[in-house]
């Protein structure tokens, strides 16, 4: 690659890594996986980095690598291996924003991988419908589809468990 290109690409890359890395940890819930998907998604926009700058909206073509790279680990059959006879101990400190995480990421989780992606890009990842719409590789129409009724199944799960939602919502009555 030449130098301009290559410096262009790390550039691109340094101010972009921190949100790829959340995004992909949104969508698997697992940090160590999340490298691994960016590391992939980083390795095939180097490798196609010349047409990538050609292409309309660079980042939701980055975003459509990173959710195929997503979705094409959840098909391995090996991603669900656990190796080891238990799970790591993790501790944090207890508190409300911990809990409220958790219950996030656990409803996160529940949903389709379709609905998932959608409102992980739409609204954590803060993406216009239209860029959500180009990096999965679907209708805008799609998008807001898959957002409705993955928020509706959010609000479900969250507004049920979560003492804050429902000391929100007895406060609107």
């Amino acid at each position: 690659m030449r130098p301009d290109l290559e410096r262009d690409y790390v550039e691109y890359v340094q101010a972009r890594l921190p949100r790829l890395h959340r995004t992909a940890y949104l969508l698997c819930a697992d940090a160590f996986q999340a490298d691994d998907i960016v590391q992939a998604t980083l390795t095939a926009l180097y490798v196609n980095w010349k047409r990538a700058t050609s292409a309309d909206n660079l980042d939701g073509y980055v975003h459509r690598i990173l959710v195929r790279r997503y979705l094409d680990e959840r098909r391995r059959g090996w991603s669900r291996v656990l190796l080891g006879d238990r799970l790591p101990e993790v501790s944090a400190p207890a508190g409300h924003d911990v809990e409220e995480r958790d219950a996030l990421v656990t409803a996160l989780r529940a949903l389709p991988k379709g609905q998932r992606a959608a409102v992980v890009l739409r609204y954590l990842d803060d993406l216009s419908i239209e860029a959500t719409a180009a990096a999965l590789g679907c209708s805008a129409g799609n998008v807001k589809s898959q957002c409705s009724r993955g928020l509706a199944a959010l609000r479900e799960v969250l507004d049920g468990r979560h003492p804050v939602a429902v000391a929100t919502k007895a406060k609107e009555r």
